[in-house]
């Protein structure tokens, strides 16, 4: 929900890698100009319609509004507490390489497009809807902190706890559960976003719960879920072994 309890957000993966099936143009009179005229910046039609976006609802599930669009899969979906707004953490398009797209997180800004299926990471084109949509060119927003490809970011917690180090409230916690779509292994991990006092953020991450990989041929753990617990630690899930962890700050006894 938004602060004020007035919107239900809800986030709403895409039905396809990069929407192949989709018809070239929607099948409503005037074809694509006039659904251009008619819905929000970016949004798909057909078997992706109402898909890859941020939808919100009054509490009683009326007045439905895509908030944004172009988000490929934004399986993680929290509130940012310093600034009220909603934030993403998004599965890319596959089968574009080992280091391409970039995973991502981000602010969800009001009427914005994030690119897919037709652009990626701002204005590079996606080679399979090559010349689809020039009118979006440049019109897609570059999220807020770019992550290592296909570490499949899964969920994001803003971290207003007690228990870790001051400088640790205000960040936040995303897992990454890595993909089969990678010659070598990457995520399986939980890092960390920064942002400096005001809530912006850094652009920069860093490890924070590692170890889970053996080598490239095997993991022991793949992290799903995040969570804070109320008295501050961190609870993580992983569905490699379906085990549950607890995260806390150890403390040392002070001597005389």
């Amino acid at each position: 929900f938004s602060p004020d309890g007035k919107r239900l957000l809800l986030s709403v993966g895409s039905g396809s890698n990069v929407a192949l099936d989709m018809f070239p143009e929607p099948l409503i009179k005037g074809g694509l100009q006039a659904w251009i005229k008619s819905q929000p910046l970016g949004a798909a039609w057909d078997t992706e319609e109402r898909r890859a976006d941020v939808l919100s609802y009054d509490p009683d599930g009326k007045n439905e509004k895509i908030v944004a669009t172009g988000l490929r899969n934004c399986a993680g979906l929290t509130i940012q507490p310093a600034t009220g707004l909603p934030w993403c953490v998004v599965n890319e398009r596959d089968e574009l390489g080992d280091n391409t797209p970039f995973e991502y997180a981000t602010s969800v800004k009001d009427s914005a497009f994030y690119g897919w299926p037709w652009y990626y990471i701002g204005s590079n084109e996606d080679p399979r809807h090559k010349n689809a949509r020039p009118d979006l060119k440049g019109k897609a927003v570059v999220p807020d902190v770019l992550m290592q490809a296909h570490t499949a970011p899964l969920q994001i917690v803003f971290y207003q706890g007690d228990n870790f180090p001051a400088s640790y409230k205000g960040s936040a916690f995303v897992t990454m559960h890595g993909s089969w779509n990678r010659a070598q292994r990457a995520g399986y991990k939980v890092v960390r976003l920064l942002f400096d006092g005001a809530g912006k953020p850094t652009g920069e991450y860093e490890d924070f719960m590692t170890g889970f990989v053996i080598s490239d041929k095997q993991v022991w753990g793949r992290p799903v879920g995040v969570a804070v617990g109320q008295d501050g630690s961190l609870f993580v899930t992983e569905d490699g072994n379906g085990t549950i962890w607890r995260v806390s700050r150890q403390r040392t006894a002070s001597t005389n």
